[in-house]
């Protein structure tokens, strides 16, 4: 397995290497509106400094520079890298490596939340909802995993403040706002949900498997308190596939293009898992978004869900008929995003038509940004309109 969100890959820059900004992309032709469930965002480097109680500030991960002025981010005793994976979009493809970056190597979209505003007019998408760059994890375990644990609760409220009142405060009418959780205690985590819940946020970022950072599991019971206050205050759970730190590598020498192939494969196991933690079962109003998950698998769960239900009195395991159908908590309790899955759209009987969000993932690789609008007209219709 390899960390999705841990760029841990550097090779070191390339000697003269400079970046290379394609053409302006035009307006793409209004199909529909967008609300992009998954974007991502590179954060400033005075994103903690800014905010943190003084006396934790020196502690606190901060900002330092190569000789080539590339940025890295220095956590505790370790330097991680700005890399291309932070911000592709506006790069061509040759480029996409795994070199430190400057600042100014990225398209200011990636960080300057009026040039975003301005990227996302490029194609349509009214509303976007922000993950944290790869270098804190997608649910802030970098942060959680600070020596200092009072630096690490303090960077995470830090950073929170920044989404909710720089980031999102800046168009609020355009930004959903998803917080980092923390992770340390579960306890303090549901303090901090019910906390933002009441000054506007509206989602949290989760692992689909937190076991996999060496956190207890979804079926320990270890995370109930911060469950309950998910369901109570209505914050979607946001399980950002990856988030774990793994992804699937068949072997040991598979090339990325199988990790990009089996990415979904994260979201199918997360599904099922938590289902038969029976999560739903008892938090009856929790919602649950598998970002960056993909859609098309969809109908194949729900088929091998109906079996494993018609076997239930044969199992010698935990779930038992009284639980319920699991397709009905599937149906019920989660919503799953749609990136570039054209056969999903074909099936949404099974599916769910109000179950199914749209995603841009932008500004990563896979990101479809700046034609959004093409692909979900080519996704959507059995038959392109002619002009």
């Amino acid at each position: 397995m390899r960390s999705i969100d841990d760029p841990g890959l550097v090779i070191g820059r390339r000697p003269e290497q400079e970046a290379t900004f394609l053409p302006e992309p035009d307006p793409e032709p209004l199909f529909c509106p967008i609300v992009s469930a998954d974007d991502h965002v590179l954060e400033p480097a005075d994103v903690f400094s800014r905010r943190m109680p003084r006396a934790l500030v020196d502690a606190a991960p901060h900002v330092v520079y190569d000789a080539d002025d590339a940025a890295y981010w220095q956590i505790d005793d370790l330097r991680m890298p700005n890399v291309i994976l932070n911000g592709a979009v506006g790069r061509p493809f040759e480029e996409w490596d795994t070199s430190p970056q400057r600042f100014d190597e990225f398209r200011p979209g990636v960080m300057d939340v009026d040039a975003r505003l301005a990227d996302m007019d490029l194609c349509g998408i009214w509303g976007s909802l922000c993950f944290p760059s790869a270098t804190w994890g997608f649910t802030g375990s970098v942060l959680a995993q600070l020596r200092d644990q009072e630096v690490g609760l303090a960077a995470v409220r830090a950073y929170n403040d920044w989404m909710l009142e720089d980031w999102c405060g800046a168009a609020p009418d355009r930004f959903i706002s998803c917080q980092l959780p923390w992770l340390s205690d579960p306890e303090l985590a549901a303090q901090e949900i019910r906390r933002n819940a009441a000054r506007g946020f509206r989602s949290v970022s989760f692992s689909e498997n937190p076991e996999g950072k060496g956190l207890p599991s979804i079926h320990s019971g270890h995370w109930d308190p911060f469950f309950a206050a998910c369901e109570e205050t209505g914050t979607v759970i946001n399980l950002h596939v990856g988030s774990s730190g793994i992804i699937n590598q068949p072997s040991s020498d598979s090339p990325m293009e199988v990790l990009t192939s089996l990415f979904p494969v994260n979201a199918i196991t997360a599904v099922v898992d938590w289902i038969f933690a029976k999560i739903p079962a008892r938090y009856p109003g929790i919602r649950i978004a598998l970002s960056e998950g993909g859609t098309s698998w969809v109908p194949m769960v729900v088929e091998r869900l109906h079996r494993a239900w018609r076997q239930v009195d044969a199992s010698m395991q935990s779930w038992q008929r009284a639980d319920g159908d699991p397709v009905e908590y599937l149906h019920r309790n989660f919503w799953f995003t749609s990136i570039e899955d054209p056969s999903a759209f074909h099936a949404l009987d099974v599916i769910g038509e109000d179950k199914v969000l749209v995603e841009t993932d932008y500004p990563h690789q896979d990101s479809t940004w700046p034609n959004a609008q093409d692909m979900i007209l080519g996704s959507s219709c059995t038959c392109r309109p002619q002009p």
